[in-house]
């Protein structure tokens, strides 16, 4: 089961704990010795700001697959560190990129130095709710020119995963998949938490990465007959033809789905039921268009039931994961403690194919 890493840090003691998580996810990903490093750099600065300039907050450690998924290739494994705050907000985002940039005293290389070192970073600050950084580093740079991802790199997806009580292993996971023009998202809540519940979302993972040309419907009974024996799960399941532009949807139990089209919001609603243990006899597919605007947030019940996300979440051009992060740190508070694990998985259309 794929271990995830969310390292509270409201003291300079836990700085350590975020590079050590950050090279243990480096180890899983199979990163070489200069790659593991940087990524060790990376959640040691990121860490070391949410001290300097937010009074403290999170960091959030997986192993996820990329953003944009090629044609006929297998996704090579990349490490997120996502920096999570509820603090003041960065008022200058484009300043605080530059290096030598600095509201604390220090000398202000911090960010610079992750944007520079890292794949992928990305940055998304409001002041008075707080700042999301959010880097991964991979194994190898980007493809480009012919290398590149065909047609259905014309999606990208992105997620957050939070274990319960700072466990090693959450019972929630999220994946995602490409066959030709079509990607299928993924998202998994093994039922109650702790190792057996990771069991079952695991498997899903498993069983989603052979039946990537099917449709949600079959992929989801596949999924039932590879959960049989566990928990069981949660599941939902969106698949977007990028060449037809639609989309489509199917889910058994609480996994929520809000679709966002052209500024506005709507829920995606699942069956009743436990895929593995008792899956509905028929499974209804949703299908609706798909196209440049449209923004899809799937999340596990640790998120509260009746959440709604706000208007300016719906902006297809952040990065998904930043996007997911948001939303987790803005749909929970002090007052609503987590009381599971949360997953938060989110699909968009690509600005760079436009």
């Amino acid at each position: 089961m794929p271990r995830v890493w969310e390292v509270p840090v409201h003291d300079s003691t836990r700085v350590r704990d975020a590079r050590v998580a950050a090279e243990h996810a480096a180890s899983a990903a199979a990163l070489d010795e200069p790659r593991t490093a940087v990524a060790a750099l990376v959640a040691t600065e990121l860490a070391t700001n949410l001290l300097k300039h937010a009074g403290g907050g999170q960091v959030l450690i997986d192993v996820v697959a990329p953003p944009v998924l090629a044609a006929g290739l297998d996704a090579a494994p990349m490490v997120q560190i996502a920096a999570v705050d509820h603090g003041p907000g960065i008022a200058d985002v484009d300043a605080a990129l530059r290096d030598g940039f600095s509201t604390a005293g220090s000398l202000g290389a911090g960010l610079g130095t992750c944007r520079r070192v890292a794949h992928e970073f990305a940055l998304h600050s409001v002041l008075g709710r707080g700042t999301v950084a959010l880097a991964r580093i991979g194994a190898a740079l980007p493809r480009t020119g012919a290398d590149a991802p065909g047609p259905a790199a014309g999606v990208r997806a992105g997620g957050v995963n939070v274990p319960f009580a700072g466990a090693e292993y959450s019972g929630d996971a999220w994946a995602w998949v490409r066959s030709g023009d079509r990607v299928t998202l993924m998202l998994a809540d093994g039922l109650g938490h702790g190792p057996e519940a990771a069991r079952a979302s695991t498997a899903a993972v498993d069983a989603l990465r052979g039946a990537a040309g099917l449709g949600p419907a079959e992929v989801l009974r596949r999924l039932d007959t590879a959960l049989g024996g566990t928990r069981g799960a949660a599941v939902a399941v969106a698949q977007v033809d990028t060449r037809a532009g639609r989309l489509r949807f199917t889910g058994v139990g609480n996994v929520g789905a809000r679709l966002c089209a052209a500024g506005v919001w709507r829920p995606l609603v699942s069956r009743p039921g436990i895929v593995g243990v008792h899956r509905p006899g028929t499974l209804r597919e949703d299908e609706t268009a798909w196209s440049d605007d449209h923004l899809l947030i799937l999340h596990s019940d640790g998120l509260p039931s009746r959440w709604t996300p706000p208007p300016e979440a719906c902006r297809p051009a952040v990065d998904p994961a930043v996007t997911a992060a948001v939303t987790l740190r803005d749909a929970s508070s002090p007052a609503r403690p987590v009381r599971d694990d949360t997953a938060v998985a989110v699909l968009t259309s690509n600005p760079s194919d436009r």
